[in-house]
């Protein structure tokens, strides 16, 4: 693995760590140490983690002249992980809702598929433009959420942390929009690869 690629993978490995972090005053409620202000200083440093490795990853690649196929596929790989790991958690808390979410999880199944076919033609498929602005409204949204559940896990729940929650929603189903355009982008990609007999 390249440097690039080890910094992709943090994120594969802070995906489940957010997930258990964000989840245990859920779980363990009655537990003394499950009191939820303990968890936002932690969450909101892998959730920056995990995005900064996002930015990174690929200056790194780019700079060190290390872009590769392995590099195309994994990256955008550990990008949804940990942003469908983050999702999961908010749509468990009432945060996000159910159904777009669903798309969102449909649509990166259906990109994944897409990209093991292009591998068949020996074509790693990188991520698009509509995929890079899809990606940064998800990080948006849930920057938004993870802002809203902060307030709320230390006792503030106002009209600021209400006001944030109805912007991570808005924000959501804009970006499950957007992802939903660039899916069929990636299938036009597709049909003219075939087209083309790469």
């Amino acid at each position: 693995m390249t440097l690039a690629d080890k910094v992709t993978s943090l994120r594969i490995v802070l995906a489940p760590v957010f997930c258990i972090i964000y989840l245990f005053p859920v779980l363990f409620p009655a537990w003394p140490a499950a009191a939820a202000p303990w968890t936002v200083p932690v969450l909101g440093t892998l959730f920056i983690i995990a995005e900064l490795t996002d930015l990174l990853d690929g200056q790194i690649a780019r700079r060190r002249h290390e872009v590769g196929d392995f590099g195309k596929l994994f990256d955008p790989f550990a990008d949804v992980l940990v942003r469908v790991s983050y999702f999961l958690c908010f749509v468990v808390t009432g945060i996000l809702p159910v159904l777009p979410f669903l798309l969102v999880l449909y649509r990166e199944f259906g990109i994944l598929f897409l990209r093991l076919l292009m591998m068949k033609r020996g074509i790693a498929m990188g991520a698009r433009w509509g995929g890079k602005i899809k990606a940064v409204l998800y990080m948006a949204a849930g920057a938004l959420a993870l802002i809203a559940v902060s307030l709320e896990r230390l006792g503030l729940d106002t009209v600021p942390s209400r006001a944030f929650r109805l912007a991570a929603v808005v924000i959501f189903y804009v970006s499950v929009l957007i992802s939903l355009l660039s899916f069929a982008d990636y299938i036009m990609v597709y049909r003219r690869a075939i087209k083309t007999g790469v």
